[in-house]
This record gives C-alpha cells, structure tokens and sequence, in this order.
C-alpha cells in the first residue's frame, strides 16, 4: 500500500514536470510570435503556415543542425511535412521574420517584381561582402553599377580576350596536376580559379599575394551565412577580421593603380580595376574606393568559389557516368578536330559549340544548387497565393527546392544532362544564379571558365577518387570532407 503510495506520487511529480516543461516550451516557442505578428492584427490570419522558431535563434539550430547532417534537405521537409506542401513557409531566420519560398510561382515574383522586394541579405553578409556590393545597394544604385561592370566582365569582346589566358592556365595546370600524384582536386581547382579571376580584375600572379588573399577568402566565406556574433571564437568574428585584410590589400592596390594612370594619362585598360576606376556614369560621376573596394570583394569571392565547386561536381559526375562522359568526350573531340588549320586555342565560336557539355553545366547546375538560396525583404505587404509576406519581413528563395521539385525534373536526384534536351525551363524554374535584374553578374563568366575546363579534361584526363564514398559537408557549400582526393590521370592518345 505504501509502496504503491510512493509510486502513485513519483508519477504524479514526473507528470507535472512534463506538464510545466509542454508550457515552458509553448511559451518558448510563442515569443518570436508575439514579438513580430502581434502588431500585424487581422493580418496575421493570412500569414503562411510556418514556425517562428526560439527566441533570438529562431529556426537556425534546426537549420544547421540539418546542414551538419548527412540530409540537408530534412530541414525544408520538416516544413512540408507539418504544413503542407504549399511552398510558402513563415520562419525566423539570420536574425529576422522571415518567409522561405520553394516553389516557382512564388520564387519569379520575389525575384523579378522590384517595386515589392528589395534585397534582403543577413547582415553578416552585408558587411562582409560590403554595404556597396552589389548585395545590399538599392534598385536604382545596383542598375548604375551593373551596366557600368557589365561589359567588362560578361561582354563579347571581354570573353574573348579571357579565354586565351583561361585556357593557357587550364592546360599547364592539369599537365602540372597530372604530375604531382595523390592532389585535393578541389583545392586545385580553387586555387586555378582563383588565379584566373584575379588576373581577370588585377592583372597580378604574384603567388604570395594570390596565397594570402585565397586564405582571406577562405575565412570570409564561411562568416557570409553565420549569425553576425563579432565575439571572439564565432565564424563571423574571424570572418570579419579577414574581410579587415582584404580590405587592405585591396586599397593599396587601387591607391598604386591610380597613381600609376594619374603618371601616364594615355595608359590602356589591361583589366577590370582599370575599367572600374575609368568608368562613369552618364553624369560623368566615378566609382568611389569604397564602391570599388566591395565590387572586388564580391567578384573575386563569387568568380572562384562557384567556377571552383561546379567544375568539381561537373568532372565527379562524368566520371561517374561513363554514358555520359563518352558523349561529352566525342564532342570535344569533335570541335578540337574541326579547329581551322593554324588557329591557336579555342575561340567564342568552338564555346558555342559545346551543346552537350552546356547541358552537363546545366545538370550539375541544377543537381548541386551551389547557391541554396537567396535573400529578398518585402518594400510593402505582398499578397502571394492568397498568403500576406509583411512589409519589412524577409524572403528566403530556396533554390534547392526548385531544382530537386520532381514535377518539374523527373527523378530529380539523378545526373541526366539528356533531360536538358529541347528543354527550355520555364521562368523561375531554374535558378542557378538568380533571376532578374539582380541575376549574378559574372553568370557568363563562370561558365565559360567551367566549359574550358571540361573541354580540355575530357581530351586528355581523367579523374581517380581516393574515397569515392567520401562524406559530404553541406556549409558553406556542398563539397566532400576530403576536398576531392584523388589523381589526375593523363589519357595516352
């Protein structure tokens, strides 16, 4: 009798712990609510379905806790298994209210109605790309800087020319590859890259300068996506001390190029800082320090990182494929073949030739998603679907989603460059990098770099992993633990 006395209390205690632990956590989880939709009034009952998460953090221990997982993709799926499959979530991510889109409708019109969003970056990013990057100027600013920086990074005469030296660097750097046996490919390939977007901007292959500002570079990179907590032992502490340096070296490198083209007035462009620091507007008003300093920081940053990544995921995935990697190796060969007698090099005319290896691009494009998403924050209320974003709240485009969305591409999670053919994906379907006015500006670039690559890896080399089964990190992009461990192996002709 006593005894079951004494159970009978253990259980009543146990059970009124777990009932004040259920209120701890509704309460909890209410704060981020009461904060931010409280002031909304009847607003509030056209809010997506969603969850705002724990105070301050919000959902980004879920978020990260999925992104240090070996399945990235459970954190979105917790959202459509407990609300649908909708595609408009509300959150609380980076610090700010916020709504995750995954499906096309919704993504085009963040991205293309410019008079409802605006950009949306955390501020870790703002500051460590720069308040006047191309990631947090306005509409009007962002259209002035980028017709001004287009030409010389994307235009037809500008490729051209950087296709000699692209292919000269592609060609030593597999022959040297090829010699040095056990290789990170991807630190490599970041390394190449890196060289080619530096010479592209700076006209420098000055091995000591390119070593300390990749590592830089490397520091800065993984802060962009952090919660900007400038304490020491936090990404984004360390992060912003790289950007710090960067800074540095970049302003003595403008100071010494300008005083070189104040002593020599006729001085020719040789490169993107002289096309920056000659440029103006239509006022006659020039680009300031601060203008170009975070211009570089952005290009030099997104033009090694992602031509880096995706030509490592595009040579993975042939070379997995033997299928596919036969089609792409004939037709290279095809176009070396077809070459007029005496020309030196590839010119635009062969690039335009490459039709299937352009798909391979775009399946490993799509399949990778080497940007997950990207940052929005609504100007006014928006009405999409029927659900309200407020004014002031941030939109997430989940990229990923889009791309893996089986009703748009069938077996989503298989490589099939032969998907691609005669396809022309409809607006907001495939987002590799962007859309709308604000599409990245050196899209053209990095897939011409990626395509010389490819060409001349699949003429004379392959690629031997040491760990195939390698496991994945997923922050701040897709990669394998061992970079890429392996050999390159030259093909006897």
């Amino acid at each position: 009798m006593g005894f079951d006395h004494e159970v009978g209390g253990i259980g009543l205690v146990v059970g009124i712990l777990l009932g004040v632990m259920l209120i701890v956590k509704w309460l909890l989880k209410s704060v981020n609510v009461w904060i931010y939709e409280r002031h909304l009034g009847s607003k509030r009952a056209y809010l997506p379905p969603g969850d705002m998460g724990w105070p301050l953090i919000g959902n980004m221990w879920s978020f990260l806790r999925a992104f240090k997982s070996s399945n990235p993709d459970s954190f979105i799926s917790s959202f459509v298994h407990r609300f649908g499959p909708g595609g408009i979530y509300k959150s609380f991510m980076f610090g700010s209210p916020s709504i995750i889109v995954t499906v096309p409708e919704a993504c085009r019109r963040v991205l293309f109605e410019d008079d409802a969003f605006k950009p949306g970056w955390p501020t870790a990013t703002r500051e460590l790309i720069g308040r006047k990057s191309f990631v947090s100027i306005s509409y009007e600013d962002h259209k002035r800087l980028r017709k001004l920086t287009a030409a010389p990074v994307n235009g037809h005469e500008a490729l051209s020319i950087y296709m000699q030296y692209i292919e000269s660097k592609v060609v030593s750097a597999l022959e040297k590859w090829s010699q040095m046996g056990q290789i990170e490919f991807l630190t490599q390939l970041r390394n190449l890259t890196f060289q080619i977007i530096m010479h592209i901007f700076l006209s420098t292959e000055s091995e000591d300068v390119m070593e300390a500002l990749e590592k830089e570079y490397t520091k800065l990179n993984y802060g962009v996506r952090a919660l900007a907590i400038n304490i020491p032992g936090f990404v984004y502490h360390s992060a912003l001390k790289a950007r710090k340096n960067l800074v540095a070296i970049l302003q003595a490198a403008v100071c010494e190029r300008r005083k070189k083209r104040e002593a020599n007035q006729g001085m020719t462009k040789t490169d993107m800082l002289d096309a920056l620091l000659e440029t103006q507007d239509e006022n006659g008003k020039n680009l300031d320090d601060e203008e170009i300093i975070d211009t570089l920081v952005m290009y030099l940053n997104a033009g090694h990182e992602s031509s880096g990544h995706v030509t490592m995921w595009a040579t993975i995935f042939l070379q997995s494929h033997p299928e596919y990697f036969k089609i792409a190796k004939e037709e290279a060969e095809r176009i070396a073949k077809n070459m007029p007698p005496g020309q030196k090099g590839l010119t635009l005319k062969e690039y335009r030739q490459m039709e299937y290896l352009s798909k391979v691009i775009d399946e490993t494009l799509r399949l990778v998603t080497f940007s997950l998403m990207t940052f929005r924050e609504a100007k006014k209320d928006v009405d999409i679907k029927g659900y309200i974003i407020p004014k002031g709240w941030r939109v997430l485009v989940w990229f990923k989603s889009v791309h893996h969305n089986p009703e748009i591409y069938p077996q989503p999670k298989e490589f099939n460059p032969s998907r691609w053919d005669n396809l022309v994906p409809k607006v907001g379907t495939f987002l590799p990098f962007g859309a709308g006015t604000r599409l990245c500006p050196g899209n053209d670039l990095a897939k011409l770099e990626i395509a010389i690559f490819l060409h001349h890896f699949l003429l004379n080399y392959q690629l031997e992993r040491d760990n195939p089964a390698c496991p994945m990190m997923h922050l701040p992009h897709p990669r394998p633990k061992d970079n890429c461990l392996g050999r390159i192996i030259k093909v006897s002709k």
